[in-house]
């Protein structure tokens, strides 16, 4: 399986969901066979690392994390079996570049969350820690429950 995690700029959420998603999947036999990567719909953080809360509430979790941000480009919509963005303005981004390229199906990373929240909010601008420690929690129950529909190989 080849999934994609896209948020506005690659430094918060997007980074966070990759990270999380690759810890919870490399406990199945199959984990080393599948792409996990995170992009943003825009540029203005193309080379950096992660924002400084993402990478302290994952390594905090025992979540190795190591990324750079990038932009999507047009060759993901056929890389990547699943895309998965943090919210309708990034699914509206998708979209528009999906219509002209790909084969990968599109959804909201929310849309596995077990609570019902299918946006995962963008924790960039908040004030405190507190707005990155809810997208953490959010972020991790969708992908284990994102990981749980995907059947594992019969051995």
């Amino acid at each position: 399986m080849d999934v994609l995690f896209v948020c506005l700029g690659n430094i918060c959420r997007s980074p966070m969901a990759e990270a999380i998603f690759r810890h919870l999947a490399s406990t199945r036999s199959d984990s080393a066979t599948w792409l996990i990567d995170s992009a943003g719909t825009g540029a203005w953080h193309v080379g950096n690392e992660p924002h400084l809360s993402t990478v302290s509430l994952c390594l905090e979790h025992g979540v190795p994390i190591r990324h750079q941000a990038r932009q999507v480009d047009k060759t993901d919509f056929h890389r990547f079996d699943l895309i998965l963005a943090m919210d309708r303005d990034n699914m509206a981004s998708l979209r528009s570049m999906h219509r002209r390229h790909g084969t990968a199906a599109m959804r909201l990373l929310g849309s596995y969350d077990p609570h019902g929240i299918d946006e995962v909010k963008d924790p960039y601008y908040s004030a405190d820690g507190a707005a990155f420690r809810e997208v953490y929690a959010h972020v991790s129950r969708c992908c284990a429950a994102l990981l749980a529909t995907i059947p594992e190989p019969a051995p």
